[in-house]
């Protein structure tokens, strides 16, 4: 049985750095999407970040390139959201999810990390 737990949220002021991590088990997740989303009150969930397990491929939305860095851990099965110079607007409820590459949607999810970033 698939299983991601989040840790790593809490608040923090406007500029200051937060690590989100994502405890990953029950399967392999090498031929899989890692993705990091987040849900603001009112807003659409939205993909923040991915990584391509096996082999490291990132992609960041917009508003967070040059803020954010995903990465993961193979030995610890460990996938990971470094923010820095956080802002108001990062405050959103993060998730992390996984799909295999051959899939479209993502069929596994966290239960989700509070991150509130206070100006």
């Amino acid at each position: 049985q698939v299983q991601l737990v989040e840790s790593g949220g809490g608040l923090v002021q406007a500029g200051g750095s937060l690590r989100l991590s994502c405890a990953a088990s029950g399967r392999t997740f090498s031929n899989y999407y890692m993705g990091w989303f987040r849900q603001a009150p009112g807003k659409e969930r939205e993909l923040v970040a991915r990584i391509l397990w096996n082999i490291g491929y990132t992609y960041y939305t917009d508003s967070v390139k040059g803020r954010f860095t995903i990465s993961r851990d193979n030995a610890k099965n460990m996938v990971y959201l470094q923010m820095n110079s956080l802002k108001p607007e990062d405050t959103a409820v993060y998730y992390c999810a996984a799909r295999a590459i051959i899939d479209t949607m993502y069929n596994y999810w966290g239960q989700g990390t509070q991150v509130t970033v206070s100006s």
